[in-house]
């Protein structure tokens, strides 16, 4: 092989693809830290830092080689992309939703009710006179699901999205088959019973 082919391509390419998938570890390993999940978020940590030490090594060992720079920097920039857009596929964990609605939520809370899912409703007096405030927990999987709902029965309504750490108890949906929504709850540690 051609010693130029390997510095000015094969070797950024390399670089480029490591900064992808530490960058992208790394944008998991937060949200598993925020989840609670400290074991998992070790694994993945160890794994980062350990691709990112070989991209930098290889970066430092080529000091005069303006492709490792621009490989890295891009690597860098496509693994935040890359990161976000698959912790957003992935839509792990759960959410309260909230939803504020001026109209008649009856129908809207009905469906919610039949499709299994918690709903507490509260009367509320909003900017413009009277509001019915609807939360929910829901599986992050869901809220395509409950826009779509939302987009039927209330299109004007105002609703907002939040993370939730934990959760005690709640009612939710069957899980869909195929898909297991505890997939990372086997890397929690589980205490016997005292």
């Amino acid at each position: 092989m051609d010693q130029s082919i390997y510095t000015w391509v094969i070797l950024p390419l390399l670089i480029f693809i490591a900064r992808i998938c530490d960058v992208s570890l790394g944008t998991f390993r937060i949200i598993f830290i925020s989840r609670g999940m400290k074991y998992l978020a070790a694994m993945v940590s160890f794994v980062e830092i350990f691709i990112w030490l070989m991209a930098i090594s290889q970066v430092i060992k080529n000091m005069n080689n303006v492709a490792c720079y621009v490989a890295y920097a891009a690597g860098f920039a496509s693994g935040s992309f890359l990161g976000v857009h698959l912790s957003e596929k992935m839509a792990m964990g759960k959410a309260v939703l909230r939803i504020i609605t001026a109209k008649d939520a009856t129908a809207l809370v009905s469906r919610l009710k039949e499709d299994k899912y918690g709903v507490t409703t509260l009367d509320a007096q909003g900017a413009e006179g009277p509001v019915k405030i609807i939360f929910s927990i829901i599986h992050k999987q869901d809220l395509t699901k409950i826009k779509a709902l939302l987009q039927k029965f209330n299109p004007n309504a105002f609703y907002s999205v939040e993370d939730v750490r934990f959760v005690s108890e709640g009612v939710f949906p069957p899980s869909t088959p195929g898909l297991n929504r505890n997939y990372f709850e086997m890397f929690r540690p589980h205490r016997k019973g005292k």
